[in-house]
């Protein structure tokens, strides 16, 4: 017997909503510099009417990668899709900062990574989280370019 698919819940789809973060999310000139990297996960809510209701950070490499993915889910206001009779829905949303890799033996760069993980301030639970009935999202790859 086949299983039931489940519609994805971003107008247009699993491809559609990648391409809408990756286009939405801006790189802040500071991520940049600082050439970091690293993951966020978020939980947010939306209403019967694909609005935002609530988000949470759930973990962060870095408190600076934060404000441009709040941004961005910002602009993703009532363009999810709420199961039916359902007042809300919980996503969790994990986002991966990289960059794409200058030429080989750029010193320069490597003591900023190496300065930006020395530095870091994570943000992260010391206690449980109920996660309740959440919906885990496909991770979004944000790949940036490096200035020198």
């Amino acid at each position: 017997m086949a299983q039931a698919q489940l519609a994805f819940p971003f107008q247009g789809g699993k491809d559609i909503m990648t391409r809408f973060f990756k286009d939405s999310l801006i790189v802040s000139d500071d991520i940049i510099h600082k050439k970091a990297t690293g993951l966020v996960i978020f939980k947010f809510t939306a209403d019967e009417k694909g609005g935002i209701t609530k988000i949470i950070i759930y973990y962060a490499d870095d408190a600076i990668l934060v404000p441009p993915i709040i941004d961005a889910l910002k602009k993703s206001n009532h363009k999810w899709i709420i199961p039916d009779h359902e007042k809300f829905n919980d996503f969790i949303l994990p986002v991966s900062y990289g960059f794409n890799p200058p030429a080989p033996g750029t010193k320069g760069v490597q003591k900023a990574v190496y300065d930006f993980n020395l530095k870091r301030k994570p943000i992260f639970s010391t206690d449980q989280i109920p996660l309740d009935l959440a919906t885990l999202l496909p991770t979004i790859m944000i790949n940036y370019d490096l200035t020198e």
